[in-house]
């Protein structure tokens, strides 16, 4: 099997740090955004998507500044692949960005990077910043 290839991607955002981490690291602000419903217990994840549902473990949170979690499948089979989202200011003109940090095999990146950019635009909309 091949090893996945990392990649990130940047998103301007107009939103204060504080309010999307809300979005980024609890079960309804996910579920306003990234799936169909999102519940967890602990630090597991579970995301439901029409048919299906996957489970995730949170790897580790900063308050207003990134949440990383890892997909329970990706665990079992012993892989270190993650996602990670990451709220970026700069310090000059306080322009927000998210960094989404995510692994997929070479031939699915641009439809990962694709995916990525339609949640991101689902969370833009949620927000109002679209």
């Amino acid at each position: 099997m091949e090893e996945k290839i990392k990649f990130e991607i940047e998103f301007p955002i107009q939103a204060s740090p504080q309010l999307l981490y809300q979005y980024l690291s609890t079960p309804s602000g996910l579920s306003e955004w990234f799936s169909d419903n999102v519940n967890s217990r602990g630090e597991i994840f579970t995301f439901f998507w029409d048919d299906s549902e996957e489970q995730a473990k949170l790897l580790s949170k900063k308050s207003g500044e990134r949440v990383k979690f890892r997909w329970l499948f990706d665990e079992e089979e012993g892989h270190a692949y993650y996602f990670e989202i990451r709220i970026q200011v700069d310090e000059i003109t306080k322009d927000v960005s998210l960094i989404v940090t995510d692994y997929a095999d070479e031939d699915e990146i641009d439809e990962s990077k694709m995916l990525w950019t339609n949640q991101i635009s689902d969370l833009k909309q949620v927000l109002g910043s679209a």
